[in-house]
């Protein structure tokens, strides 16, 4: 089966502005498939684009699914940045005959894609729509750590079965799906009155990791190791404050402020690890003079801008470029190694794989702070550090 069969072509001339594109906008820098399904082989491309109209599991959100060319008559009117993009616009996938069908088209046009190593950007649609970008990774050999920007954890520790097909419970699915290739799950930005304490046990007995939207009040960068750390990215646009993204039938006056938004997809851009990102939820019918449609154009800017000021410098090729430190634990326990790029600036933390886990390779690296080395400095070993020996073992 070829990815033409899932998608219904996108007319740029319908997108352009009454006078047409500028020479600098992205509407002319982009590749579009709106007549002949384009060769994606070749390394011609590194970004695709492509939307998903399905909202049947949209909880209380209905019109989502309308979403992505809303996004596109924004997105196309932004300039080029400072860099060359090779972007392609693959349209839309139509909702299928089930939301299961539907599912099944997301998986196989992501898994096509990463294994032409081409990122894709899914504009939804609900965010269930996670559920099957995660399926992608399933036959790629590999473990997936996931990061999702919501403001509650989309997880009924009541629905033990998994059989919700739910944008509020799509993370059960993904918990409970077997072969089970999820290594983490990180929660940016949720909001305590939204969560009840039964989920916050469930997390804290996973080993996952959980962050209030307090504690990046004041300090933004902070999300930044949490996203370095993703595979995979996914960003409801319900986690974004009303009055900066007006445009979702859940949204609430507290979250991310928009220039955080933009903030968060920038960083997400620079990880070399991150291989998708889905933006969900943006409904439409709810947008006042374009607003949240103009948000989420800028969103995916400044994610694509991070793509291409990616540093290429994950740890530890060439060890030239890296510098090792060393800290003793108070309690005499042994040392802990922490590697940070001359080129970036970012730290990393070795956590030593169990023995007798893998014959190949002796820890894994972690992101975290230079706030985790001065923890480890002062004789503390940082949370981040024993959560993720929990799942190594």
């Amino acid at each position: 089966m070829s990815l033409s069969d899932f998608f219904s072509p996108v007319s740029p001339d319908k997108l352009a502005p009454k006078h047409g594109f500028y020479t600098s906008q992205l509407g002319l820098k982009a590749a579009f498939y709106s007549d002949k399904f384009p060769d994606l082989e070749g390394n011609q491309y590194d970004i695709a684009i492509f939307g998903v109209m399905d909202d049947r599991a949209a909880v209380n959100n209905e019109g989502c699914g309308l979403a992505p060319d809303y996004f596109r008559s924004q997105f196309y009117a932004l300039n080029e940045g400072a860099f060359n993009s090779r972007i392609i616009d693959l349209g839309n996938i139509r909702p299928g005959a089930s939301i299961s069908d539907t599912y099944v088209a997301v998986k196989m046009v992501v898994a096509e894609l990463i294994s032409l190593h081409i990122l894709p950007v899914i504009i939804g649609g609900g965010q269930d729509i996670t559920y099957a970008q995660y399926l992608a990774y399933e036959n790629l050999d590999q473990k997936v750590d996931l990061v999702v920007v919501d403001s509650k954890f989309d997880l009924d520790e009541e629905d033990q079965e998994g059989l919700a097909a739910k944008s509020d419970t799509y993370l059960n699915k993904i918990l409970l799906h077997q072969p089970n290739y999820l290594f983490n799950f990180s929660n940016i930005g949720y909001q305590t009155y939204f969560v009840n304490q039964e989920s916050l046990k469930v997390m804290s007995k996973l080993y996952f990791d959980v962050h209030r939207l307090g504690e990046f009040a004041e300090d933004i960068t902070l999300t930044e190791p949490i996203v370095r750390n993703a595979n995979m990215i996914s960003f409801d646009i319900g986690a974004i404050r009303s009055s900066d993204a007006r445009a979702n039938a859940n949204a609430g006056p507290n979250g991310f402020y928009g220039e955080q938004a933009c903030r968060i997809a920038r960083y997400a851009g620079m990880s070399d690890k991150l291989t998708s990102i889905g933006f969900y939820e943006f409904n439409p019918a709810f947008d006042n003079n374009g607003q949240t449609a103009m948000l989420l154009a800028q969103m995916v800017w400044y994610f694509i801008e991070g793509f291409y000021n990616r540093k290429k410098d994950f740890p530890l090729t060439p060890k030239s470029q890296y510098l090792v430190y060393r800290a003793s634990l108070n309690d005499g326990t042994g040392e802990m190694l922490f590697v940070k790029s001359k080129k970036s600036d970012r730290w990393w933390m070795q956590v030593p794989y169990p023995s007798g886990i893998t014959k190949n390779e002796r820890f894994h690296l972690v992101p975290c702070r230079y706030d985790d080395y001065t923890m480890a400095v002062n004789g503390e070993m940082p949370d981040l550090w024993w959560r993720t020996y929990q799942k190594l073992l």
